[in-house]
Order: C-alpha cells, then structure tokens, then sequence
C-alpha cells in the first residue's frame, strides 16, 4: 500500500500555519475554519481537496481545523482520537476531543475566543448552505461575521495537487439493473410531488448512480467530479468533457441529456430567474447557492436520488449476492495464506492487507478497494480507522488480537467485511468482550421490526450486552452501503441518536452495515 501522496512533517504543517496566519493578518481576518469535505459535501475527496490533511497532518477522514493568531486546533470525534494524537503528536495542531468532558465544539471554541467584531473566514466552496446557516446563527448574537469569499487555502498551498482528470465510464445496465430513462422518470415524480420545476444536484454518488457512470476521481470511491441540472423535461450533465467520450455524450443523449463543460453551470442556474429550483442544502455549497438569482424561488430539500438509490433493485440485490460470495472466497484464501505465514516468519499489518487486495483483484469485475484495509493488531486494533504503512506496520505474531475490516469494490456491488481473529489464545477479557459484540452483531442481524422502524430504535440491539458490563462503543452501529458506489451511503443509519439519519424509515431493499464493537487501547 502506497504512503498518502502529502508529506506532513511537524515543520511542513507548523511552516503552513505561519503562512495561513499571514494570510489572515493581512486580509485582516480573526480565524479560518478549514472542513474536511470538498465542494459536493464528499466525505472522502481527491487529493486537491484535502485541505484540512495539508494544513494539520491529521489524515482521518473526518474532522474540522480552526487557525487563529495564536491557535491552531483540530476538532475530531472518538473515532479518531488515538489517529490524532500520534499524527499530530510534533507539530503546533493541538487535538480538541469532541463528546469529551470539558470540550466545546469549534464553534463554541470561537465564541469564546473571538471578540465582538471578529470576521471568520471559510471557503465558500467547502460550506454547504445548511451548515452556512447553522454556522452563522450561532455566529450573529456575539457580533462575530462569518466570511465566505476568501480561499486562503488556494494562495498558500503551492504544490497543491490538480483535479482529477481520470475518464468517466459506463456502468452496464446487467449490474445497475435500471436505465438512465427509467431513473429520471422517477425523479421527475418525485419533483413533481413538491412542485420542483429544477432540480440541482451536487453529490457525486447520485450523479453517477443517475446517468449509470461511474469513475476513478476520489480514491476507493467509483464516483467522478460533476454537477448536474434536471428540469422536467431536460437534464444537463456539466463535467470536465475531457474526461467523457463521444460513446457516452451520444448514450446520454439518447436518454435526453445533455453534456457540457463545468464552467457552463453559473450560466445556467443563473437563467433560472422566474421559475424554482429543488436542492439539497446539506449538500450544495454556498458558492454555487449564491449563483442563483433571487427571483428563482428555492425548495429545500432533499435530493430524490438519495434515497432512489439507496433502495436496491432486484438486479442489484442478486449481484449482491454473488460478489459477497466471491469477497468471501478471498477473505477464506486470505486467512489460510496467514495461517501459513504466522507459522513461518515474519508478516505485517500491511503485508496482510496487500495480499487480500490481490485475492480480491482475481475475482470477476474487481475494480479496486472500496476504502484502505484496516489491518490493526493488538493496539492498533482500537485505532478505529487506523492504516497499516509500509516500514510502520506491526508485525503479527502467534498471540493476541487481529482486527481486519475491510472492502472491495466490484462492477457488480460494494462490500465492507470487519472480522477480528484471536492469533493465539486469547484472555478471559478478550473472550468476554468479544461474545457481547457478538451476541449484539447476532441480535441485529435477527432483529424482525416493525414497517416505520428507524435506526435509532434499532441501535439497543447491538450495544444491549455491552451496556450489562458497564461498557459501550463510540460510533454508530452502521450505515448505508452503496451499488458500485460509496461505500458509506445514506439516507438511512444505525446509531443511538435521535437525529439525523438515525431517523430514516427503513425500507425493503436497503444495504446496511452491522458494526458494533469493542475498542480497548494499549
């Protein structure tokens, strides 16, 4: 497995600071907030957009910086704590524990820090119009003005890697199990239901789960940079045309779709006034939202593709099936080569997660991993997203614990398979911690409920034998898995809260994951 292509030494981030902080001074600015995401809400994102990794060193997946004159912090949930504590261990970027006693959010954090007057600057690309709204009504009582037009980020990242330019392409109607047409039929209902005569959308997912596409821009994920219009009878794709052939221009105009560059979207959106226009606020930035004129009326709401998409069709489900089979095979071929090294020598943390990506890849339609293996033994188990590395990885021996979570993707579905082995004979403790996961992974994956059930109700199931010994795990239970696509999917999920996804009905024909667990450091 290949090293992150940035290199963050503790002087490079402390050196990328002090240019962030010029960059402030002289715009005379009080604080940057730098997010995870880039300009489509994406939760995993091309290396160009990794901007919050450039300037803090922090390489997990979710989490939100703040620099000041005289601060530079990461925010992160427990997830990422033992991740962050190490990446962050030499350089300037202190860790701020979300859900921890004492710790304030990053926005309270401002709010205690900044003065009346204060200006907060983030980059108008990166910030969805919900948390834009969000952000500024908590800003507004203490004077404080949020600030979107400046992308710091842009001037002081010199050697920042360029967009991606990988070639879209199709994904065939014997995996996908509907056509373009079909899809755009039932999204044009569903923006009939709520009087939509457009419909603006910006999650890569849902574009390429639309036009039956797929890519290669965002590592792990088959998605590809683009937005898309849809009106009532017109849908427009507006994608880097480099990247998509004459093949599929003149498929997609067959179904009635229209191709053209990225820089066309303004211009468009911007011809809107006078009519409306259907978006998703959590996942349209503020730099496109100020693109459309005021006498567009806006609808907010959610994008119909999101859950279109998440209910699998019949095909789908039956091509679920066979890649679980074929993903099992490789996990089966995985564990007996391991059997064999750990009798014979030396094998590490990366090793392992090598030679099971080379099982995969002889499997029919593999495209690639649908996220970097987790391969943590003993303690690197409890490093909830940990990566294994060349020359940093553990090395196995015949004792302890093996915790391997792990996915592939295939033409024809998406996996992410955790399985934790005991390498020798395991404790008392191990053996009592590992039956309570267990017995909570079994009673879910048996639970029969009622239509209308979400998965907030559902999420005791899985944490009930936990919570008899006093103990529990910080994350949700599981998530949505997409079709030859994110491997993390809404709208639905499991989890204690009662908000957010949590709160999505489930349906016939969801892909959902089952992840309890028990996490113990050292």
């Amino acid at each position: 497995m290949e090293k992150p292509v940035m290199t963050n030494s503790a002087a490079q981030i402390n050196s990328r600071i002090a240019h962030l902080r010029a960059a402030l001074v002289r715009e005379k600015l009080d604080a940057l907030v730098i997010p995870s995401n880039d300009p489509h809400s994406g939760e995993y994102v091309a290396d160009h957009w990794k901007a919050r990794e450039w300037a803090s060193g922090f390489t997990g997946s979710a989490g939100t910086v703040v620099i000041t004159a005289d601060h530079a912090g990461l925010w992160t949930d427990s997830r990422y704590f033992l991740q962050a504590e190490s990446e962050l261990a030499e350089n300037e970027m202190q860790l701020h524990k979300l859900g921890e006693p004492g710790t304030l959010d990053h926005v309270a954090w401002l709010l205690a820090h900044l003065q009346p007057g204060g200006k907060v600057a983030i980059d108008g690309k990166l910030l969805s119009v919900s948390a834009y709204m969000k952000l500024g009504m908590r800003l507004m009582p203490a004077s404080i003005k949020l600030v979107t037009a400046y992308d710091l980020i842009a001037e002081c990242w010199t050697d920042r890697p360029a967009l991606p330019t990988n070639s879209v392409f199709v994904h065939e109607l014997k995996f996908s199990g509907k056509s373009t047409q079909d899809k755009l039929v039932a999204v044009r209902a569903a923006m009939r239901k709520v009087g939509a005569e457009n419909h603006l959308l910006s999650t890569l997912d849902d574009i390429a789960w639309l036009y039956n596409l797929r890519g290669s821009d965002v590592e792990c994920n088959p998605v590809f940079y683009a937005y898309s219009l849809i009106g009532l009878d017109s849908a427009v794709l507006f994608v880097d045309l480099d990247k998509v052939s004459e093949t599929i221009i003149t498929l997609l105009k067959q179904d009635g779709v229209t191709v053209l560059s990225q820089d066309a979207l303004p211009t468009l959106l911007g011809s809107l006034d006078g009519s409306n226009l259907l978006f998703a606020p959590e996942a349209t930035s503020v730099a496109l939202w100020e693109q459309v004129p005021e006498g567009c009326e806006k609808i907010e709401g959610a994008a119909p593709t999101t859950l279109l998409k998440a209910v699998k069709n019949a095909i789908e489900i039956e091509n679920i099936r066979q890649v679980m089979a074929k993903d099992g095979y490789a996990l089966l071929r995985l564990y007996r080569w391991l059997e064999a090294e750990i009798e014979g020598g030396e094998v590490t943390e990366d090793q392992v997660a090598a030679k099971l990506a080379a099982f995969r890849a002889e499997g029919a339609d593999y495209i690639g991993e649908s996220f970097g293996a987790i391969a943590g033994y003993q303690g690197n188990g409890a490093i909830v997203h940990y990566r294994p590395l060349p020359g940093e990885s553990a090395t196995l021996k015949k004792e302890g614990i093996f915790l391997l979570d792990s996915g592939g993707q295939y033409l024809d579905g998406t996996t992410d398979i955790t399985r934790t082995v005991a390498l020798g004979t395991p404790t008392a403790e191990q053996k009592r911690d590992y039956t309570l996961v267990l017995k909570g992974h079994i009673a879910l994956a048996k639970a029969r409920f009622p239509a209308g059930s979400s998965g907030y109700q559902l999420d005791t199931l899985a944490r009930m034998f936990l919570w008899e010994e006093g103990l529990d795990y910080g994350h949700g239970t599981g998530h949505g898995v997409g079709f030859f696509l994110n491997v993390h999917e809404g709208p639905q999920s499991i989890r204690g809260n009662h908000s957010g996804m949590a709160t999505t009905t489930f349906l016939p024909g969801m892909f959902t994951s089952n992840e309890p667990g028990r996490y113990k450091a050292g």
